[in-house]
């Protein structure tokens, strides 16, 4: 089973290091000014879990 990207919006504070990092996969909502999911197959692995290292919330997370 594939590991699946998951943004915990309440956690969430909208800093843009996700965005920044893997900016192929991750992107700001400009309403609701938290992060979001754009294509989790834009980005490798290591780079989708660098952005959830450095995320400040620890806001990002794998569902398997």
């Amino acid at each position: 089973m594939a590991k699946t990207v998951v943004i915990d919006i309440e956690a969430c504070s909208g800093c843009g290091t996700c965005a920044a990092i893997a900016e192929d996969c991750f992107a700001l909502n400009e309403e609701t000014e938290k992060a979001y999911l754009t294509d989790q197959s834009a980005c490798s692995e290591d780079d989708i879990q660098e952005a959830m290292d450095t995320c400040p919330e620890e806001a990002i997370s794998w569902q398997e």
